[in-house]
C-alpha cells in the first residue's frame, strides 16, 4: 500500500461502517461502533477495553457499557454483515467452512469458561470455546458468524448463567448442533455455499450429515478412522435390521477389495513453498451408519493419504453425486484452511481473544465486532488488489503465496514421473526429491 491508499482507509471505513447505523437507535452509541472497530484495527499490543479507550481518549467504562449494557442490535449487524456478503462476495465457488477455536482465560467468570481442550494452546486449558461458520469464495473470506460453547457444567448451574447475563434459553448444545444452527441462519440471510465442509470433529456426527443432506446442502466431512458405514448396501434381515455389519472407514480401506485394490491417483493439492502438497487418493460408493444402525443415502468416500508419508491419511464422506469429480470433492475438503487463517488474523491481528469482560452479550459483541473488522480488510484488500493487478502486501496460506482457494491440479500421471511433453513431471520429480525428515505442507490447516 502507498502513503495515498493509507489514507483513504479512514474515510472508507466511516463508510463501511454507515451501512450498519440502523443496528443502533441512539447517535451517540453508534459513534461507539466507530471507535472499538479503528481500535481493533489500530497498533495496539492488546485490544481489549481499556486499551481501546485510552487510544481513542475517552473514559473505559463508556466503551465496557457499550459492550455489555447499552441498546444495540449486534444480531441485526451480523444479518447486514451476512447480506452484505451474499450481495457482493456471492460465488459459485463459495465454500463454507465449519469450525470451533478456543481462547484461553484466567479465573471462572467469563462466560463458558472452564477447564477443557483448548486448540490455540494444544493442551487442557482454562478456555472458552466458540462455535464459527466462515466464508470462502475465490479470493475473499471471513468469519459469517458464531456462538458460545455452552458447557454442560455451566448448563447445571443457573444462577452462575445468570450472574453472566446468559439467557435461560441458551443451554448446552453440541458443537455440531450450534454449527447447524449457524449455517440455517446464514441460509436464510441470503448466504449460499456451494460445498459445505469440516473436521472429522463435526463429520463424525451421523445425524449431522443427514440434517445437511435433507436440507439440500452438498458437504464434503472428514470422518474419523471409527467412521462406520457400508461399500455395498446390506440386505436386511428378518427384523429389518441389516444383517452384515458395517465396517470402520479405515478397514474397509485396509480390506474390503473395492478399495483395497483400487490403484492410488495422485493429485496435487496447492503448491507450498516447500514443493507441491501431493495426495494419493482412492474412492467408492459408501453407506454411512445412521445413529439408529441402518445404512444412509449412498455417498462417497474419498481415502486420501500423503505422498511423502502414506501412514497419513484422511478420509472424507461426501454428498456430492457421481457428476462431481473427485478433484472438486478435494477442492473444497482443502478449503478448510482458510478458517484457521480468519481465526490466525482475527486472534494475532484485531483482538479476538482480547475480551475481558464477565458479558455473555459483550463477549458476543466483542466477536461479532472482530469479524465486522476482518470484514472491512477483506474488502479493502480485494479493492486495492483490483486497483493494481499484482499487489499482495499480505502473506498467503503459505508464506509469500498470495490468498485463494486452493487449486488441486491433479491427476498426475500414475506410475510415471513423466511430463506431458516427455520431460520430467516437475510435480512428482519435486516430490520424490523431497526427504522424509523435511517438513511438509501436508495438512491444509496447520499449513495456515
Amino acid at each position: 500500500m502507498d502513503a495515498n491508499q493509507i489514507r483513504q482507509l479512514g474515510p472508507r471505513l466511516g463508510q463501511f461502517l454507515a451501512q450498519f447505523r440502523d443496528c443502533f437507535s441512539r447517535s451517540d452509541t453508534r459513534a461507539h461502533l466507530t471507535t472499538y472497530v479503528r481500535g481493533l484495527l489500530a497498533d495496539l499490543p492488546r485490544k481489549s477495553v481499556e486499551p481501546i479507550a485510552l487510544h481513542a481518549d475517552v473514559p473505559p467504562r463508556t466503551l465496557q457499557q457499550f459492550l455489555s449494557l447499552l441498546d444495540w442490535d449486534q444480531d441485526r449487524l451480523r444479518d447486514q454483515a451476512q447480506h452484505l456478503i451474499a450481495r457482493d462476495h456471492a460465488s459459485r465457488h463459495a465454500v463454507g467452512i465449519l469450525d470451533d477455536t478456543g481462547c484461553p482465560k484466567k479465573g471462572d467468570k467469563t462466560p463458558g469458561v472452564q477447564r477443557q481442550y483448548c486448540g490455540a494452546s494444544g493442551k487442557i486449558d482454562n478456555c472458552v470455546i466458540t462455535v464459527h461458520l466462515a466464508y470462502a469464495a475465490d479470493d475473499f473470506h471471513c468469519l459469517l458468524d458464531s456462538d458460545l460453547y455452552l458447557p454442560q457444567s455451566w448448563d447445571r448451574d443457573r444462577p452462575r448463567c445468570r450472574d453472566a447475563g446468559i439467557p435461560d434459553t441458551v443451554v448446552y448444545r453440541p458443537k455440531w448442533q450450534i454449527a447447524l444452527e449457524l449455517w440455517e441462519r446464514a441460509r436464510a440471510n441470503g448466504v449460499a455455499f456451494a460445498w459445505l465442509t469440516f473436521d472429522e470433529g463435526y463429520g463424525g456426527k451421523p445425524d449431522f450429515l443427514r440434517r445437511l443432506h435433507r436440507g439440500g446442502q452438498r458437504f464434503v466431512a472428514e470422518v474419523p478412522t471409527t467412521f462406520m458405514g457400508w461399500l455395498r448396501p446390506p440386505r436386511p434381515g428378518r427384523t429389518l435390521r441389516p444383517t452384515r455389519p458395517a465396517g470402520a472407514v479405515a478397514d474397509l480401506a485396509r480390506y474390503r477389495k473395492a478399495l483395497r485394490d483400487q490403484p492410488w491417483v495422485p493429485y496435487r493439492v496447492k503448491d507450498g513453498q516447500q514443493g507441491p502438497m501431493v495426495w494419493e487418493v482412492k474412492e467408492a460408493r459408501f453407506f454411512a451408519k445412521t445413529e439408529e444402525g441402518d445404512p444412509a443415502w449412498p455417498w462417497r468416500l474419498v481415502v486420501a493419504r500423503n505422498a511423502l508419508n502414506p501412514s497419513e491419511a484422511k478420509y472424507f464422506v461426501s454428498n456430492a453425486d457421481a457428476k462431481v469429480s473427485v478433484k472438486q470433492i478435494l477442492l473444497a475438503a482443502f478449503t478448510r484452511w482458510q478458517v484457521e487463517r480468519c481465526f490466525e488474523d482475527e486472534k494475532t491481528e484485531l483482538g479476538f481473544d482480547h475480551y475481558e469482560g464477565r458479558s455473555y452479550k459483550g463477549l458476543l459483541r466483542h466477536q461479532r465486532l472482530t469479524a465486522l473488522a476482518h470484514l472491512f480488510c477483506g474488502r479493502e484488500r480485494l479493492r486495492l488488489r483490483g486497483e493494481k493487478p499484482g499487489l499482495d502486501g499480505v502473506p498467503g496460506a503459505v508464506g509469500d503465496e498470495r490468498f485463494g482457494a486452493v487449486v488441486v491440479d491433479g491427476p498426475l500421471c500414475v506410475g510415471s514421473p513423466v511430463g506431458a511433453n516427455g520431460g520430467e513431471d516437475p510435480v512428482r520429480a519435486a516430490a520424490e526429491r523431497r526427504v522424509a525428515g523435511q517438513p511438509h505442507e501436508a495438512d491444509a490447516a496447520q499449513a495456515a
